[in-house]
C-alpha cells in the first residue's frame, strides 16, 4: 500500500510539473486588416477569426517599433528600442557586449522550464538568432523569404526599384512559396514525439512585399475600389512637419504615383490575397495542432510584428507612428486563457514574453519591461494602468491608451487623436488647449531611457542635432526643404 502510495503521489507531482507547450506564430508587417480587429470590411481570415473565438483577443495591441528588426527585438528580449538603441534593421542584440548575455524568451524557458526550442521563417529579422552561434534555439527550421518569383519585377516604381518593393498576380503554385514550406515544416514538427515540452515558433513573410499571390487567393477580392481603404485627402496638414521625416520613402509621392499608374488597387488586393493566403497556412499549422492531441497543452500566441499603411495618411508602408503603423493582431489561447475573449485594454507585444513565463508556471524576469497579460486573459474586463509605447528612432514616441493617440516627436511637437470619435486620426487636437490634460496624462508614460542609436545602426536612422537633423543620411535644417519633396 505504501509504495502505491508513493507510486500516485510521484505521479500528481509529475502532473503538476508539466509545464504547456508553447505555439507562437507571427506574421510580418500584418496589420488590422484581419476579420477580428474590423481594420477591413473584406479581410477573409476564418482561421485566425477562429483562433481569436477560441481565446482573447487584443483588439487594441500595437507594436514598440513599426520596423521589423526593433520590433522583433524588442519582444523577444523583452526590452524596449528606447532602452537598448535599436531602431533600425541593424544592429543585432547580440553584437552589443550589455545585452550578449540577456536572455531572451527561449534560452528562458530553456533555462527555467526544459523547454526545447524551435524556429522555422521570419522570427527575428534577417538571419539574427538562426546561426548556431547565436544559441537562441535549439533546432533551426526553414529560413524565410518570398520563394518563387516572377522572373522580373511585376511592378516598376520610380523609388529606386528595390526588389521587394513588388506586388501582384503571376502564375505559380502555392507549395512552391517559402510560407507554405514553413507550415508544413511546422506541421511535421507538430507530428513529432516531444520528452520534453516545447517552443515552436512559427514566422511568415508575407503579406511582406514583395506580395505575390496566386488567382486562387485574388478570386476572393472584387477588382474594384472596394478594396481600397477609406482616406482623407491631403490629412498630413495638420501634423507636425517632423512627422515627414520618419517615412522611408515620401509618402504623398508615393500615393500620388499608386494612382496615376493604377497601381493603388492592385497593391491593396495583392495585401488582402496574401493575408488569406498566410490565414491559410495558419490553419495548416493548427489544424496539425488539433490533429496531434497537444491543443489543451499547448499556449498559441499569434502577432505581428508592426502594421502597414497602404495610402492612409497619404502613405504605403511603415515607419509611422499611427494606429494604421502600429496596430497588430494579438491572440493568446490555450491552458490558463479564456475564451470566446475581446479585450480593448491596451496591449503591447512587449507584454509576449511576461505573459509566457506567468502561464507556463515560470519564475518572473525581472529585466523585463513589458507587463503580464494575465489578469486580462482570466477577464477581459480587467482595468489595465500601461498604455502601448511605440518608438521610432530616439525621442519620437506614440502613446496608445483605450481611447486616445499621443505622439511627441524629438523636436517636441505633438499630436493627439480621439479615438473613439476620430478612429482615423484625421483631426489632430495637440494645440486645442482644452486637451492639455489629456496630453499631460500620456506625457508621463515616454520612456525614461531615450539612447541615441546603438553602435552599427543603420537603414532608417533619424538623428536630431541641435539645429538640424540627419535624414536619409543628409543634413536638413527647420527652414531646408525635405530631399526630394
Amino acid at each position: 500500500m505504501r509504495i502505491i502510495l508513493l507510486s500516485c503521489f510521484a505521479l500528481l507531482l509529475s502532473l503538476e510539473a508539466k509545464k504547456p507547450n508553447v505555439l507562437m506564430i507571427a506574421i510580418d508587417d500584418q496589420n488590422d486588416w484581419i476579420g477580428f480587429l474590423g481594420g477591413h470590411p473584406l479581410a477573409k481570415t476564418p482561421h485566425i477569426d477562429r483562433l481569436a473565438d477560441r481565446g482573447t483577443a487584443f483588439v487594441n495591441a500595437h507594436c514598440q517599433s513599426p520596423l521589423c528588426n526593433p520590433s522583433r527585438t524588442s519582444l523577444m528580449m523583452g526590452l524596449r528600442p528606447s532602452t537598448t538603441g535599436i531602431y533600425g534593421l541593424a544592429p543585432w542584440i547580440r553584437t552589443l557586449p550589455e545585452y550578449a548575455d540577456h536572455l531572451s524568451l527561449p534560452q528562458y524557458l530553456r533555462k527555467h522550464g526544459n523547454y526545447r526550442s524551435s524556429t522555422g521563417g521570419k522570427i527575428y529579422h534577417g538571419g539574427n538568432g538562426r546561426r548556431k552561434t547565436d544559441k537562441e534555439f535549439d533546432e533551426i527550421g526553414p529560413s524565410s523569404g518570398v520563394g518563387i518569383r516572377p522572373k522580373k519585377k511585376l511592378v516598376t516604381t520610380p523609388f529606386g526599384n528595390h526588389p521587394l518593393v513588388d506586388w501582384g498576380l503571376f502564375p505559380h503554385e502555392d507549395k512552391d512559396k517559402q510560407d507554405f514550406k514553413v507550415a508544413t515544416w511546422a506541421v511535421d514538427k507538430l507530428k513529432d514525439k516531444h520528452e520534453q515540452p516545447f517552443f515552436l515558433s512559427v514566422g511568415f513573410f508575407l503579406p511582406h512585399v514583395p506580395c505575390y499571390a496566386t488567382q486562387k487567393w485574388f478570386d476572393l477580392y472584387p477588382d474594384d475600389d472596394s478594396v481600397l481603404p477609406e482616406i482623407l485627402r491631403k490629412d498630413r496638414a495638420d501634423t507636425p512637419r517632423f512627422s515627414w521625416y520618419l517615412h522611408w520613402y515620401l509618402p504623398e509621392v508615393r500615393l500620388k504615383w499608386l494612382e496615376e499608374a493604377n497601381q493603388w488597387r492592385n497593391l491593396a488586393r495583392s495585401y488582402l490575397a496574401c493575408t488569406s493566403f498566410i490565414d491559410a497556412q495558419i490553419g495548416r499549422v493548427l489544424k496539425a495542432l488539433r490533429q496531434s492531441g497537444k491543443e489543451d497543452e499547448t499556449i498559441v500566441v499569434l502577432w505581428s510584428d508592426h502594421g502597414w499603411h497602404i495610402g492612409e495618411k497619404d502613405i504605403t508602408g511603415k515607419n509611422t507612428l499611427w494606429d494604421d503603423g502600429t496596430r497588430v493582431p494579438l491572440v493568446f489561447a490555450g491552458p490558463g486563457v479564456r475564451g470566446g475573449q475581446v479585450c480593448s485594454q491596451p496591449a503591447e507585444l512587449l507584454d509576449v514574453y511576461p505573459t509566457l513565463l506567468e502561464l507556463c508556471g515560470l519564475p518572473a524576469n525581472k529585466k523585463l519591461e513589458g507587463h503580464s497579460l494575465t489578469p486580462q486573459l482570466k477577464d477581459a474586463r480587467s482595468p489595465r494602468k500601461w498604455p502601448a509605447i511605440t518608438t521610432h528612432n530616439a525621442g519620437n514616441h506614440g502613446i496608445r491608451s483605450e481611447n486616445w493617440r499621443f505622439i511627441q516627436y524629438a523636436d517636441g511637437s505633438q499630436e493627439l487623436y480621439d479615438m473613439r470619435k476620430d478612429p482615423n486620426e484625421w483631426k489632430n487636437l495637440a494645440d486645442d488647449p482644452k486637451y492639455e490634460k489629456v496630453i499631460k496624462s500620456h506625457l508621463k508614460f515616454l520612456p525614461r531611457d531615450d539612447k541615441p542609436p546603438a553602435p552599427g545602426s543603420r537603414a532608417r536612422i533619424l538623428t536630431v542635432e541641435k539645429d538640424h537633423v540627419i535624414w536619409q543620411g543628409e543634413k536638413v535644417g527647420p527652414e531646408d526643404p525635405i530631399p526630394g519633396l
